[in-house]
């Protein structure tokens, strides 16, 4: 009797948002057809563990793994029958020194968090925007106040006149530049490979070494590059100093990316109008860090993602290479080991 092929789903999570849903399961399960065994680990992984025993333990063997992270014991685990590993993040920082030497093809989340994540962005910054991050604090003293708006003591924007600038111009790069064309917000970017343009209606697209001019042009400087070697500390100091007066920075990519301290400086000189941070360099957040009382920034547990329409674009997405790698076709969201996504 023909051993059936194998793939395990560990996808099990306490939280409902990650919880794989039984209806994925079997979408999955119909998507490979028969002559597969879908074998569901009930433990959680932790993003920060080798794999837990059942996840080691089912992968053996297995041709395909399903995972919230790839751990390097899973890795090593199906170093020998492993086909094709994908992850439900978008950043695959942590794994892939692992995969570097294997047979083993990597893929990734990217493009399923681009709508909500884009959302998130235009909704901070439309907080400082239009001065709602004042509205909260007037509030909380029972303060009306109707002369500190009428009298611009609190500055407010159309979001029509603001210059929104996007480094990293990939799928949740690209979800928030539409937005700001479509709000007729005047929009350029900073993305690896520049001679992939942007959107339409982008007013210009340049390479890493732009990134200067691209924070002097911004009112907005958003942050979605991922995390490699090259964008590391990338939106620094000198970056960060290149902002006209009262600009707003979102980070949504990865807390590595923008040097903190030199934020926290500008923010306290009243350089920059404010910070929405979604992601940090320590998270959780460290408690006592200057960030959670600053009246400049809004803190975000990394949750820009959270949808309740994630499962619905996941699933999709892995069904889709499902049936790419049944027809031996190359794979969507394919991670190359070197350039890090």
């Amino acid at each position: 009797m023909t051993r059936p092929r194998r793939i395990v789903v560990d996808l099990a999570s306490p939280h409902p948002a990650w919880r794989v849903p039984a209806t994925a399961v079997s979408t999955i399960q119909a998507a490979l057809g028969p002559g597969w065994e879908v074998v569901e680990v009930a433990v959680p992984t932790a993003s920060d563990s080798p794999g837990t025993p059942e996840a080691v333990a089912a992968v053996c063997g297995a041709e395909i793994y399903l995972g919230h992270v790839v751990p390097a014991g899973v890795i090593e685990a199906g170093r020998d029958s492993l086909r094709w590993a994908h992850t439900v993040t978008a950043g695959v920082a942590p794994s892939l020194p692992h995969f570097r030497g294997t047979h083993i093809v990597l893929t990734n989340s990217a493009g399923v968090h681009a709508e909500p994540i884009a959302d998130w962005v235009i909704a901070a910054i439309g907080y400082f925007a239009r001065g709602l991050d004042r509205l909260r604090e007037f509030q909380a003293a029972g303060r009306w106040a109707w002369a500190e708006f009428a009298d611009f003591a609190v500055p407010v924007r159309e979001l029509s006149e603001l210059r929104l600038g996007v480094f990293g111009l990939g799928g949740i790069g690209s979800a928030i530049a539409r937005r700001g064309v479509a709000l007729r917000m005047s929009v350029a970017g900073v993305r690896r490979r520049p001679a992939r343009g942007g959107p339409t209606g982008v007013r210009w697209v340049g390479g890493l070494a732009d990134l200067p001019r691209l924070a002097a042009e911004s009112d907005c400087l958003v942050i979605a590059a991922p995390h490699t070697a090259e964008t590391r500390g990338a939106v620094s100091r000198a970056v960060l100093e290149r902002l006209p007066h009262d600009a707003i920075v979102v980070n949504v990519s990865r807390g590595t990316l923008l040097d903190e301290t030199a934020l926290l400086a500008v923010l306290d000189a009243s350089r920059v109008r404010g910070a929405a941070l979604d992601v940090f360099a320590a998270e959780p957040l460290p408690a006592g860090h200057p960030f959670w009382r600053h009246p400049r920034v809004l803190v975000s547990p990394h949750v820009a993602a959270v949808t309740a329409r994630f499962w619905e674009r996941e699933t999709g997405l892995i069904v889709e290479n499902i049936r790419r790698y049944l027809a031996g076709s190359p794979l969507t969201n394919t991670v190359d080991l070197e350039a890090g996504y």
